[in-house]
C-alpha cells in the first residue's frame, strides 16, 4: 500500500466506516481503540457462557448506508429483517397487539390499519394519531428552525393528549432518541417519523443481529482492516494529537504515529479534549451536548418463559425486550432495554431486579413460576448525546479548521440521530473530507514538480 498515512482514532462504528473507506482509497490506516476490541458502544463481554451486548442494538431497513458496512464488512447475513414492519406491544393484564404496517398499501397508507385497530388507543385517539403523522410528513428535519422546537410541544399543538402520547408517539421517540418527546427535538423526530415509517412502506421493517456485535462489527472489521494492510492497535488510548507543518502526531499509550491526516472519531466529550484548538476553536459548546443513559437488566431463566423475539410494553416498568437465547442453550435469556434512563443509572441492581423481575411476571404468567439462574445490569450513562431541541446548533461538521483532521461520531451534524445509522454516516463523511484533501495536497505536489 502505497498511499498517504492516516490515523483514525476511536473503533467505533464511526472510526471503523471511517477507516474503511480510507482502505478501500488506498491509504496507509492505523486504527487506534482504547478497548481490547473494535465496536465503540456496539461492544461485548463475556460472562459465564454468554457473550454480553451492552446494549441492545436494532436497525431500520432504511438504514442503508449501516447495512452497507455490514455487507462489505461480510456480516449482513448474521442479521434478520422482517418482511414486515410489526411490533409486538405488551399491556399488564391486557392480550398482547401487534402493531403493524400492510404489506399490501403504500407509502403512507401502510401504517392506517396498523393504527386504525391499535387497541392501545380509542378511536378518537387512533383518529388524532393519524391527522397527527399526516402532519409530520410536512416537517423538514433539515430546517434549522425546526430543531429549535419540542417534540412535545408539536404533539400538543397537533391534538395529542397525554394518553397518545405516552401509548403511541413515546414508545418510539424513547427507543430511537433516548429521550421522552417532551425534552425532544422536533427535527430529530420527525428524521426518525418521516424516514422510517412514513415515506417508503419498508422503511421502517426492523433488523436484529443474530449474533453477539463483536462477532456483527468488532472482529469483521479487524478482520477486513488487516486483509487491507491497515493496522489496528487495540488497547491503545490516544493521549495527544499534535499539529505539524506536514501533518500531525499521534501520541497514543506506548507508541506514537506520524500522520498525514487524522479522523477523530471519539464521544463528544473525549473529542473535546483530544482536538488541537486550532481545529476547533469553538469546542467548548460540545460540552452543551450534554449526554443520555441507557439501562440494560439482564435475566436468565431456567426455562423459557415466552416465544417473542422482542416487544415494546406499555403501562410497565418494562420499556423494551430481547430474546438473546444462545441457539442450543437451554433456559431463556431476555434483555430489557430502559432507554432515557438518567434517573435509574444509579439505582442499585438488586432494586432494578426486583422491579423488572416483578414486571416480567406481570407481562409473561410463566416468569412468576420460573426459576431465575441469573440477573445482572449493564449501564451506559453517555449512550448517547441528548437529543433535545437547539442541538442541531452544536454539532460540529466533519470539516475542521485544520485540513487534514476530520470529525467523525453520531454527535456531529449528520442530521440523523445519534444511531448506528448515524455514526457510520459520520464516519464516511469524515473520510470524504480527508480524501478531498489528500486528493488536493497531492495535485498540488504533482503541479509543482
Amino acid at each position: 500500500m502505497t498511499g498517504d498515512r492516516v490515523c483514525v482514532v476511536g473503533g467505533g462504528l464511526a472510526g471503523i466506516a471511517a477507516a474503511v473507506r480510507l482502505c478501500d482509497a488506498g491509504h496507509r490506516v492505523t486504527l487506534f481503540e482504547a478497548r481490547p476490541h473494535l465496536g465503540g458502544a456496539t461492544y461485548s463481554f463475556p460472562r459465564g457462557d454468554l457473550t454480553v451486548d451492552t446494549g441492545q442494538h436494532v436497525f431500520l431497513r432504511c438504514y442503508r448506508q449501516y447495512r452497507g458496512l455490514l455487507d462489505r464488512l461480510g456480516s449482513a447475513a448474521r442479521t434478520s429483517v422482517q418482511d414486515a414492519f410489526a411490533v409486538p406491544v405488551l399491556r399488564p393484564g391486557a392480550r398482547p397487539h401487534v402493531l403493524a404496517r400492510s404489506r399490501a398499501l403504500p407509502a403512507p397508507a401502510h401504517l392506517l390499519p396498523g393504527l386504525l385497530g391499535y387497541r392501545p388507543l380509542t378511536p378518537r385517539r387512533r383518529i388524532a394519531a393519524i391527522r397527527a403523522a399526516a402532519a409530520l410528513r410536512a416537517v423538514d428535519p433539515d430546517d434549522p428552525v425546526t430543531d429549535q422546537v419540542g417534540f412535545g410541544d408539536w404533539l400538543a399543538a397537533h391534538g395529542q393528549d397525554d394518553r397518545t402520547v405516552r401509548r403511541l408517539w413515546e414508545l418510539i421517540c424513547v427507543a430511537a432518541l433516548n429521550v421522552p418527546p417532551r425534552h425532544a427535538s422536533l427535527a430529530l423526530a420527525a428524521r426518525v417519523l418521516r424516514t422510517g415509517l412514513l415515506e417508503r412502506a419498508d422503511a421502517g421493517d426492523i433488523g436484529l443481529p443474530d449474533v453477539p456485535l463483536l462477532d456483527l462489527h468488532g472482529r469483521p472489521a479487524r478482520d477486513l482492516l488487516l486483509d487491507r494492510g491497515g493496522v489496528v492497535r487495540t488497547g491503545s488510548r490516544v493521549r495527544q494529537i499534535v499539529a505539524r507543518a506536514a501533518g500531525f502526531d499521534v501520541h497514543a499509550d506506548g507508541t506514537g504515529e506520524r500522520a498525514d491526516a487524522v479522523v477523530l472519531a471519539v464521544p463528544h466529550q473525549r473529542a473535546a479534549r483530544l482536538v488541537p484548538p486550532a481545529a476547533a476553536p469553538d469546542r467548548g459548546r460540545w460540552a452543551r451536548l450534554g449526554a443520555a443513559a441507557i439501562v440494560n437488566v439482564h435475566v436468565r431463566y431456567a426455562h423459557r418463559v415466552t416465544d417473542l423475539r422482542f416487544a415494546a410494553a406499555l403501562d410497565s416498568p418494562v420499556q423494551w425486550l430481547f430474546d438473546r437465547t444462545p441457539p442450543g442453550q437451554p433456559g431463556q435469556y431476555l434483555v430489557i432495554s430502559l432507554s432515557a434512563a438518567d434517573a435509574l443509572v444509579g439505582t442499585p441492581t438488586a432494586e432494578l431486579a426486583r422491579t423488572q423481575l416483578a414486571a416480567l411476571a406481570e407481562l409473561f404468567p410463566a416468569a412468576g413460576r420460573t426459576q431465575v439462574r441469573d440477573v445482572f445490569v449493564t449501564r451506559e450513562p453517555r449512550a448517547t448525546f441528548r437529543q433535545a431541541p437547539g442541538t442541531r446548533a452544536l454539532r460540529p461538521p466533519a470539516r475542521t479548521a485544520l485540513p487534514g483532521l476530520a470529525l467523525a461520531g453520531a454527535w456531529t451534524d449528520t442530521g440523523w440521530p445519534d444511531t448506528m445509522e448515524g455514526a457510520v454516516r459520520s464516519g464516511q463523511q469524515a473520510a470524504d473530507v480527508v480524501l478531498a484533501h489528500l486528493g488536493a495536497r497531492s495535485s498540488a505536489t504533482e503541479a509543482m514538480t
